[in-house]
């Protein structure tokens, strides 16, 4: 079995080299990046004769995986990101990097677009003008870091702070998602089994009671009657919600109705404070990446307040914005807008005056991130028994209704 000789790099960047047996190429490559490298060449040992190694490292970069799905997840942007940053620091140029990480993605659709990123610069157009013809994959954050990241020759040191930033953000939102996912399977739970019980139980025992002819208690008379009511109109109730949740969403969908749900959820008891710490959380470290990497402060203001993704945030940057670039410094709109918590508002003030208005975006957006996980765990930590003893109250209310009827009519017999 020939050997091939390969050139890699791990996740950290550190250059790996070595030799495997293969039957070909395509082997060598699924292999190395089974263990997580990212692949640069490969080819045949010299001393393997009937094979020109420059060839065999062609076939090998233009080797295809199969595609294992056609949108392009975050996990796929921030490899992307890594492996170009990678590779522009290890020297390899723009265009050899995009072939190789082009040949290495598991997104059908990112492929396209790295293919059309290529064809688009060999056409005349530099990166961030290529990226930019694709707004549903690179975001405006992107692109205008990708051209900061040009215009100063360092591109390489731009995407890793970009790929910093995302990588931060993807497992900032797992957190999170993991963090609501016990507490909604339990909900869930909870709900089945009442309904179970409403819809199944209680009648079962209701016809069973009918045969008795005789006067039932008055919390066995509700739980009958609910659970009528629910059984003769549950397809209308959940048909009823299916329709609610559509029209609301089609409101929010509107700039109004966002506004209107936004402010909601802002002022909503114990939950306002979180979702402002949430939205500000991505405002801040947004805006530690765009100012690290050399964006002017209008510019950066722009960017976030398009790429915030909250309507009413993005319409007090704005304000702010206008304000700057008016003159004034940014941590007086800030406070004037009222959004934003004073210690956020004296740190931005410090950070101006010190010159390090990013490690001042660094630090909130670190105490933003604490501040979410904190409540998040307080939260869920207090809903799994709050959910049991409801549950537990409501179960025992309905074992109660169930039996007392049972009792009197042994007390008859």
């Amino acid at each position: 079995m020939p050997k091939f000789y390969y050139i890699a790099r791990d996740k950290k960047g550190q250059k790996r080299t070595g030799v495997e047996e293969a039957a070909n190429p395509e082997e060598v490559i699924s292999s190395l990046q089974s263990k997580d490298l990212l692949v640069i060449n490969v080819m045949l040992e010299q001393k393997e004769a009937g094979v020109i190694p420059a060839k065999i490292a062609e076939t090998a970069v233009k080797a295809k995986l199969r595609h294992r799905h056609g949108r392009v997840t975050s996990d796929d942007l921030v490899l992307f990101c890594r492996q170009l940053a990678t590779l522009l620091g290890a020297g390899v140029t723009i265009l050899k990097s995009l072939d190789i990480i082009k040949q290495q993605v598991s997104s059908k659709k990112l492929y396209t677009v790295i293919s059309d990123l290529q064809k688009k610069m060999e056409g005349g157009l530099s990166f961030h003008e290529a990226m930019g013809k694709h707004p549903a994959v690179f975001s405006e954050l992107w692109v205008n870091l990708v051209e900061s990241g040009e215009a100063s020759g360092n591109l390489a040191v731009v995407l890793n702070r970009l790929a910093g930033y995302l990588e931060r953000n993807a497992a900032f939102k797992r957190k999170i998602i993991s963090a609501l996912v016990y507490p909604l399977i339990l909900l869930v739970a909870c709900i089945a089994a009442l309904l179970f019980m409403s819809i199944i139980i209680i009648p079962t025992f209701a016809a069973l009671f009918k045969g008795f002819n005789v006067q039932l208690p008055l919390l066995t008379q509700i739980l009958i009657s609910v659970s009528m009511v629910i059984r003769g109109y549950f397809l209308y109730m959940i048909g009823g919600a299916v329709v609610g949740i559509f029209i609301l969403r089609k409101y929010i969908s509107t700039k109004e109705g966002r506004r209107m749900f936004e402010n909601f959820l802002f002022n909503v008891p114990l939950f306002g404070e979180f979702f402002r710490a949430y939205v500000v959380e991505r405002f801040t470290s947004e805006m530690s990446t765009l100012v690290e990497s050399g964006v002017p402060i209008l510019y950066s203001l722009e960017i976030a307040e398009n790429s915030v993704g909250n309507l009413v945030l993005s319409e007090i940057i704005h304000k702010v914005k206008e304000d700057v670039r008016e003159g004034k410094p940014l941590s007086q709109p800030l406070e004037k807008s009222g959004f934003f918590d004073p210690m956020a508002v004296q740190m931005v003030a410090i950070g101006e005056e010190i010159g390090e208005l990013s490690n001042m975006f660094k630090r909130l957006n670190s105490f933003y991130q604490e501040y979410v996980d904190t409540f998040l765990v307080r939260i869920t930590s207090m809903f799994e028994p709050m959910m049991l003893i409801l549950m537990g109250g409501v179960v025992g209310l309905i074992v109660v209704g169930i039996f007392l009827p049972i009792f009197q009519i042994a007390q008859m017999h």
